[in-house]
């Protein structure tokens, strides 16, 4: 049980940085997700991350147009399998992204690897939302 918990509170950690983010401060996400050029993301803003240097700069841009919200992972389930864990379910809340707010409802995928400083996120996939894709495109 004691690496289930481990994961649940990388998670903790990620959401934390995640709500900080949306409120314009993505430098804590460099604290929570390894940073090897193997990590990825498939944000709810269209597109694909590979490696850190990447999946950084999409939360640092999203992060500049962020100035207020929450967001919550909402019917997690999560499963451990040796050095690799992942986790399933709702992002549920709302963000004011460039001046207009925006609701987060999508069904989210993280993965995590447990490396020589604890659990790190590796892998973060939503749901596409249009009203954020289409936000970003008039901008």
């Amino acid at each position: 049980m004691a690496v289930a918990d481990d994961v649940r509170n990388a998670s903790d950690q990620f959401y934390g940085a995640l709500n900080r983010m949306v409120n314009g401060d993505a430098s804590s996400m460099a604290e929570i997700w390894s940073q090897t050029p193997t990590v990825t993301t498939m944000h709810p803003i269209g597109g694909r991350e590979v490696g850190w240097q990447e999946v950084r700069g999409a939360w640092e841009q999203v992060a500049a147009l962020g100035t207020g919200g929450t967001v919550s992972l909402n019917d997690q389930l999560l499963e451990t399998a040796g050095d690799m864990a992942y986790e399933v379910g709702i992002e549920r809340g709302q963000m004011t992204l460039a001046g207009r707010n925006v609701p987060i409802e999508h069904r989210v995928t993280n993965v995590y690897r447990r490396e020589a400083d604890g659990w790190k996120i590796v892998h973060h996939h939503t749901d596409l939302a249009p009203e954020m894709v289409e936000l970003l495109k008039s901008l």
